[in-house]
Parts: structure tokens; sequence; C-alpha cells
């Protein structure tokens, strides 16, 4: 096997992207205080198509060149937009009917393997703090939790980590509905 150069890639560019079908999946930023953080969700979001991405609270916004660097451009392509409050934002997608998942461990999450996607509905998944997680509040009003299985010692993934396995989850999940319609 040869490793393929990136000219070989078939990727999109930046105005292919925005003018693409994005994946029906909205990614908010709760509170996170991690720059490179911020720049790998962005990324990972470029990859899968995401519609968009809301930064909330403390969540830097780009221009930043912290960000840029794990980023790698993918701010130019992912529509995005800050929001002081995590809640509003809840709040108004509720209204676009909307499903909220808090990534989070919490009393009765459905772990991520155990989540049914339904072809029709648009979701937003809720990241948080690298320190907190997902505020109570949030959580609280949020209408799914959902918790990765893990078996280490560790009680956690960092949020790069778990934005990446959540959004290839439901990624996945998606394109096989969308491959038996």
């Amino acid at each position: 096997m040869r490793k393929l150069k990136n000219n070989e890639l078939d990727r999109l560019s930046v105005s292919a992207f925005k003018a693409a079908e994005k994946t029906p999946v909205i990614v908010i930023l709760d509170n996170i205080r991690s720059l490179n953080n911020i720049g790998s969700v962005f990324r990972t979001c470029d990859a899968f198509l995401i519609e968009k991405i809301y930064l909330c609270g403390i969540t830097a916004r780009p221009p930043h060149k912290d960000i840029h660097k794990t980023a790698l451009g993918s701010t130019d392509s992912v529509s995005w937009a800050y929001a002081e409050n995590t809640l509003d934002v809840i709040k108004k997608l509720k209204e676009e009917n909307i499903h909220i998942c808090a990534v989070e461990q919490a009393e009765k999450a459905t772990m991520l393997d155990d989540f049914n996607v339904v072809p029709t509905t648009k979701y937003a998944l809720i990241f948080g703090n690298e320190v907190k997680g997902v505020a109570q509040d949030v959580v609280s009003a949020s209408d799914t939790v959902l918790e990765i299985p893990q078996l280490g010692t560790k009680h956690s993934l960092n949020i790069s980590v778990s934005c990446g396995v959540v959004l290839w989850d439901l990624f996945s999940k998606l394109s096989r509905l969308n491959q038996n319609s």
C-alpha cells in the first residue's frame, strides 16, 4: 500500500464545502478553555460536514493563532457563531425543533452505542469544559444525555477526543440511514 498525497485526497474547496449539503448536526462548545481543543473541534466538524458550531461563554473565537494551529483553516469552512450564554442557544435551537444532546456522564444517560438516530431529526451536541464538563443547568435543559462508554481507570476523555468519537458515531449512523432510504 502507498500513502496518498494530499492532492490525491479529493477534498472540497472552502466554497464547495460551504455549498455542500451538511450533516444535520450542530456542535455547541460550553465554556471550553483550551484553544487547541477549540481548533481541533473545528477540524473534526470540517471532516464530517457539520452544519455549525456555537462557541459559548469563555470559549475563545477565531481568529486566534492557537485555534488556527490545530484548526488548519477549518475556521474558514465551518460556519460558527458566538453566544455568551449556552442556555440561550439551547432555547433558540429547541424552537427550531432541534434535538439537544449533552455529552456527559449523568444519571439515566444513554450510552452512545445504544443511541438511535432518527433520519428526519437535526441534532445539537453539547461538549463541556475540560474540568467541569457540561454545566448542570445545560444538562438539565437537554433532551438527551449521551455518554461515551469507558472501561479504563480515568473518568473522562479529552473534549476534542469526545467530539471526534461522538461525531463519527452520529455521522456513521446517519449515513447508514441515508443509504437505506
